[in-house]
């Protein structure tokens, strides 16, 4: 796991940084050897993802460490949720800049500790360089699921009823009001959707009762509508979302109150990391005694129909033209 310049060096960094995050996970060896040991359970399938993020493009420079690192562990904690895995470990790289000091990795550090503790899961391992900039860090996620019963994105049929987790485009608002493009907000709202941006909330808990209900899940990362649109692409079905009846924040009413363009952010502006997933009928009263029996937070927004792209209707029934591609790096 060679790195930035400290008083301690790279192996210093390792042993009195890092290590104390592997001890929930003896399969890392305590950082000692060159890669982790891991055995899954019998019975179960392992479930790997990997995201990255770069300074200036998915968070601020001027971001908390902790902050930064708690982001980064929980948008992969978000894919496996989508899959329904609980999380076993986690791989994690960093390249610092100059500018990283001991005591911004240890600031870091912390921000992953407090994660591990509240998601249950421990650095297996990974790698940490030196690079000119921009800050670029990247975690790999481990998880198990029943042998059989991950979660995916083509098993929605005609009639599922379609469901979404939480509230919708508050990651999006969150980034305008950083940028202080919402400036009518009042400070509460603000911190509600800036904290939103920086801190998503991986539903674990709801993918893994997801399992034994849902045909179709994924992690709304892009923006409602395009990450929608995957489930029908792989599932070759269309679908109607009604856009009253996607769950919005007070925070996220109030600046639909006086801009009503603002739409456009919250069905494509991406950062959300809920959930969107597939009830087949028969399994809907099942499925919603479990969500009022442990309080989901999930709402009812459309259903799966013919066709290959997703259809957002107006309170009328009428469909609303949109340009909501989603977000996109290339």
């Amino acid at each position: 796991m060679p790195g930035p310049d400290t008083k301690t060096g790279e192996f210093g960094i390792i042993e009195t940084i890092f290590s104390p995050l592997t001890r929930n996970t003896p399969g890392a060896l305590g950082l000692g050897d060159d890669a982790a040991l891991l055995s899954v359970r019998d019975g179960h399938e392992l479930v790997l993802t990997k995201d990255a993020m770069v300074a200036g493009v998915h968070f601020f420079e001027n971001d908390l460490p902790a902050d930064i690192a708690r982001k980064l562990l929980r948008t992969n904690l978000s894919d496996l949720a989508a899959m329904g895995a609980q999380p076993v470990g986690y791989l994690l790289a960093t390249a610092w800049t100059k500018g990283c000091d001991e005591a911004f990795i240890k600031s870091f550090a912390a921000g992953l500790e407090e994660d591990q503790a509240l998601f249950g899961v421990g650095l297996l391992g990974g790698d940490t360089v030196r690079t000119s900039g921009p800050l670029t860090l990247s975690l790999t996620a481990l998880g198990e699921v029943p042998r059989g019963q991950a979660l995916r994105r083509n098993g929605a049929r005609v009639g599922d009823q379609l469901y979404v987790s939480g509230t919708i485009g508050d990651g999006a608002l969150g980034l305008q009001a950083r940028l202080g493009k919402l400036p009518f907000l009042d400070d509460q709202d603000r911190q509600f959707l800036e904290r939103r941006y920086r801190l998503p909330d991986p539903k674990i808990t709801l993918g893994a009762v997801l399992r034994d209900h849902a045909s179709a899940c994924l992690d709304i990362s892009d923006g409602l509508l395009a990450d929608a649109g995957h489930i029908c692409k792989q599932s070759g079905v269309g679908m109607t979302i009604h856009q009253a009846r996607i769950p919005l924040s007070d925070a996220a009413q109030k600046v639909l109150e006086t801009h009503p363009d603002q739409w456009t952010a919250i069905l494509s502006g991406g950062d959300d990391y809920e959930l969107c997933f597939t009830i087949p009928s028969a399994s809907v009263q099942a499925f919603e005694e479990i969500n009022h029996k442990l309080g989901l937070h999930v709402t009812l927004i459309g259903m799966i129909t013919e066709g290959e792209a997703p259809v957002l209707l107006d309170s009328d029934g009428q469909r609303i033209e949109h340009n909501c591609a989603g977000w996109t790096h290339f």
